[in-house]
């Protein structure tokens, strides 16, 4: 019987991996327990020993790209992994009451942070960089695009479903003249937000998306529904449609997964974003049924690679100025989040996808615009 080393090495040489190699991708690697860790944990195992220090790798990315894109992942299935799977059928992990726990863990962790990673516009979601030259340009972009797509005209009220720093609505607010309404669950969101967007016809509320009850000529959710959770699709959709006006349309805008498994990342889900679960087609197709019609489908996943390295550049370039408000096991578990997100986007194993949706189907169709 060959050992966890052995088995692990032959796994990773269908990646073109290499055990301590001298190439930037290679697995270096500082303590044997890490074999065992990963594949009784899988990705919980992988991240936690990285944390540790008890593995690296030059380029995490390019690690991450090679071992997703073998799709050796597939053959390492451990039993303890069940458990993420069935928890996420039988509970409601993003019920009401569980829904704020990712606005205290994630979005409340501090603005400097997201000041100093993000754009100058604060887009916490994909860029769009067909033809944009920095991750600024390319979330510039991005807005206009939503707006577009959306059709916005002066004087529209439009309802943004998980706002963040309210980056959607201030873009429009200032290039369109329409009112926007913003929802998220995060208290320092609301406060930048609010001094962000100070003189427009923007209002912020700290308030679950499941109170809403009001109509809106447009609605949008830039990167909201992947802490929405399966269980919770159909009242999600509900929600939209009944704030839509008939003659109106809705963009979901939101990571996408190529199977329809239910177990969330353990290693995400515990030190990024709890009790996240990211779509299949499938499942958003499912849950539009006898609501909505789609317009428009646009899967520019490939775009959140670039996305996810311009954002590690700049948190790397201002980790001098922040590393007195974290540790270094923060660094890396922000690198390993950011990296490894990056790689598993470039090796298409997750999808962004925009929806255009309307709630009876446009007369005359629609067309996608461009920027």
């Amino acid at each position: 019987m060959s050992t966890s080393r052995e088995y692990v090495e032959e796994l990773l040489a269908q990646a073109d991996i290499r055990i301590n190699g001298n190439r930037a991708w290679d697995m270096q690697i500082h303590d044997e327990t890490v074999f065992d860790q990963a594949l009784s944990r899988g990705n919980l195992g992988l991240g936690e020993s990285y944390m540790a220090r008890l593995w690296d790798a030059e380029s995490l990315d390019q690690f991450f790209f090679k071992l997703l894109r073998s799709g050796i992942q597939d053959e390492v299935n451990p039993a303890r992994l069940i458990f993420h799977s069935l928890k996420s059928r039988i509970f409601n992990l993003q019920s009401q009451s569980k829904a704020w726990e990712v606005g205290q863990h994630h979005y409340d962790m501090g603005n400097d942070l997201y000041s100093a990673m993000l754009d100058e516009r604060m887009v916490y979601t994909c860029a769009y960089w067909e033809k944009a030259k920095d991750v600024d340009e390319a979330q510039r972009h991005k807005l206009e695009l939503c707006c577009k797509k959306l059709g916005l005209k002066p004087g529209m009220r439009v309802l943004d479903i998980g706002c963040g720093w309210g980056s959607f609505m201030q873009y429009a607010a200032e290039n369109y003249g329409v009112e926007c309404v913003g929802v998220t669950i995060s208290k320092e969101q609301v406060a930048l937000g609010e001094e962000r967007c100070k003189g427009l016809p923007v209002e912020f509320r700290l308030q679950d998306y499941r109170e809403l009850d009001e109509q809106f000529d447009r609605v949008i959710s830039l990167g909201m529904f992947e802490h929405v959770g399966q269980k919770n699709y159909d009242d999600y959709m509900d929600v939209a449609l009944r704030c839509t006006k008939e003659d109106g349309l809705f963009l979901l805008h939101t990571i996408g997964k190529n199977v329809s498994d239910t177990a969330a990342d353990p290693w995400i889900s515990k030190y990024i974003f709890p009790n996240g679960e990211v779509p299949s087609i499938s499942q958003i197709g499912t849950a539009l049924e006898e609501k909505f019609v789609c317009e428009d489908f646009h899967n520019f996943g490939a775009d959140y690679d670039k996305t996810l390295m311009a954002w590690f550049e700049n948190f790397d370039k201002a980790w001098p100025e922040l590393k007195s408000q974290f540790d270094d096991e923060f660094y890396r578990m922000w690198k390993y989040y950011l990296l490894s997100c990056a790689g598993a986007f470039r090796a298409r194993d997750i999808q962004l996808w925009q929806w255009v949706l309307s709630p009876k189907g446009r007369v005359g169709g629609y067309s996608r615009p461009q920027l």
